[in-house]
C-alpha cells in the first residue's frame, strides 16, 4: 500500500513500547487539534516511560491498516476493538 498521509512521512508520532516490539496491536489513533501531533496506541495503560516517538512512516510500515484513518480531522480519535475490526471515529 502506498503511503497515504498528507503528512510529510518524516512527521514525528508517539507510540508506545508495545506497539515498537510488535506485541500489541495499534488499537487507539488520536490527531491532536492544538499541535496536529498523532498518537498510535495500544489497550494497555501507559507510563510516559512506555512512550516513544517515530515517525509516521514507520508506524504505518508497522501497521499499514491505519492507512485508512489518513483523514482523520484534528481533534478527532479513532478506536478498534481488534486488528480486525472497524475503526470508531470520534470527536475528543
Amino acid at each position: 500500500m502506498n503511503y497515504p498521509f498528507y503528512d510529510n512521512p518524516d512527521t514525528a508520532v508517539i507510540t508506545c513500547c508495545h506497539i515498537i516490539d510488535g506485541s500489541e496491536p495499534i488499537l487507539y489513533v488520536s490527531h491532536n487539534s492544538d499541535d496536529g501531533m498523532w498518537q498510535f496506541l495500544c489497550e494497555k495503560v501507559h507510563n510516559t516511560d512506555d512512550a516513544r516517538v517515530v515517525s509516521l512512516l514507520d508506524i504505518f510500515n508497522m501497521d499499514n491498516s491505519i492507512g485508512i484513518l489518513s483523514e482523520l480531522p484534528l481533534g478527532c480519535c479513532a478506536e478498534r476493538d481488534s486488528i480486525k475490526s472497524k475503526w470508531r471515529i470520534y470527536r475528543k
